[in-house]
Parts: structure tokens; sequence; C-alpha cells
């Protein structure tokens, strides 16, 4: 019996914002994601409202969306790729962004490579390289973080050994926080980093609301301090001379 050729697992970037899919996606990725009829998503109710974003035509209640679980297995993965397994194209998304980066997924796109199954990442935005991109800061060399600990004394000690290692290799550190954090980061890092380090603010990124500024920390504290509370923010930074 001939094994069916495998589907493909695209990785589908999605809106960071509200804005309609022409600002956000080529017209190719737009139309190659309205054909598809299996998704696994980060959650059910964003990935319906992105679909209706991009100007999905199926009928959503007829097409199969897969939530993928905090802690998968081996066999719950399988499952979640079964129709790739017999030859039906799969779309991995996020809530935001670039499925995988900085979001779950990896795990899934990890066991499709090991299943023989074809792994298509798309063009779309991702706020990290976006962020990146604006700071002025390196983009030669640079490492993303994810969150930063909770606790005040082991996220003051994190920041410190970021900024340490940032003047050491040169390296643009990034992280991201909680948005209803973002005032408590701040106020870590102006009270912790060095005054000729640069730190870059990124917020609401590709959205009408956008907000993306780099300053020194000494100029930081001097300045109006900006709203980000509650805003979907990135904070970059990249140590001065010490």
């Amino acid at each position: 019996m001939n094994t069916p050729a495998r589907g493909t697992l695209f990785l589908v970037p999605v809106s960071l914002g509200d804005a309609t899919w022409p600002s956000f996606l080529p017209a190719d990725v737009q139309q190659c994601a309205a054909r598809l009829q299996h998704f696994v998503v980060e959650n059910a109710r964003a990935a319906r409202a992105h679909l209706k974003q991009i100007d999905f035509p199926g009928v959503l209640r007829d097409t199969d969306i897969k939530e993928l679980p905090d802690k998968a297995d081996n066999a719950a993965l399988d499952a979640l790729l079964r129709p790739a397994l017999e030859g039906r194209d799969v779309g991995l998304m996020s809530d935001a962004g670039c499925p995988a980066v900085a979001d779950p997924g990896a795990r899934l796109v990890a066991r499709a490579h090991v299943l023989g199954i074809r792994v298509a990442p798309m063009v779309g935005p991702s706020s990290i390289l976006l962020g990146l991109m604006g700071s002025g800061l390196n983009g030669q060399s640079f490492a993303f973080h994810g969150y930063l600990p909770v606790q005040e004394n082991e996220r003051d000690v994190n920041l410190r050994t970021l900024e340490e290692e940032s003047r050491r290799l040169g390296r643009t550190q990034i992280f991201i926080e909680t948005p209803y954090r973002n005032d408590r980061m701040l106020d870590a890092l102006l009270k912790v980093c060095g005054g000729e380090t640069r730190l870059c603010i990124a917020c609401d990124l590709s959205t009408a609301n956008e907000y993306l500024v780099t300053r020194t920390i000494s100029a930081w504290r001097k300045a109006e301090r900006p709203c980000i509370a509650k805003r979907p923010a990135l904070f970059l930074l990249l140590a001065g001379a010490a």
C-alpha cells in the first residue's frame, strides 16, 4: 500500500494589531493561508478573529481549528499533525506575530521535522525583529530572553547580568514583560542600568499607536515618562562603556 504524500506545515504570521491584511501580509501569503482547512493555534477564539482579518473565505465553524496544549507529548503532537501525515496542509498560528518565535509552536515544528513533514515559514510581522530594526542598536549580535524573573531581586540581578554581557560582547539584549508590569520593568531599568546604556522601548508595533524610542538611561531618567502600561511592549538595551 502506498503511503500518502505528506502535506506541509505552514507557519502563518498574524497581525500585531487590528490592521487589515494588506498592511502586514504579502498577497501570496494571504492566498496560501486562506486556502487552508486545518489549523493548530494558540487560542481558537483569537485564531478565528485573525482568519476573519485576512478575509478567510471558508466557513469557520466547518474549519478544523485545534489548540496547541501547553504541554503536549509526541502522541498529542502527532495527532495535531495527522492531516499533514495524510497529505493535507496545516497552518500553525499564534496569537500575534510569527508562530514559534516568542510564542508557542516550536515543539510542533520540531515534531514535523522528525515526521518528515515539510515546514514552510511565511513572511509576516515579528515584534522582535521590527523592534531591533527600529532601535538603532546592534543588529549583528543580539539575544532574545523572553520574560525576566518576576521577583524584584532576581529581576534586578538578571538585568545587571544582561547589561554586563551586553557591555562585554557588544550584544543587544531583548526581552518582554507582561503588559501590566511594564512600568515596574521601566523603573527597574532606570534604577539598575548605567547612564550610558541605551534603552529602546517599542510598543504596539505596526499599529496606529506605535511607539518606538531609543535613549540612554541618563536621558530616559530626565525625559517625560512614556505611557506603556497595559500595552504590548518590547525592551532592548545595549550597554555603553564602563
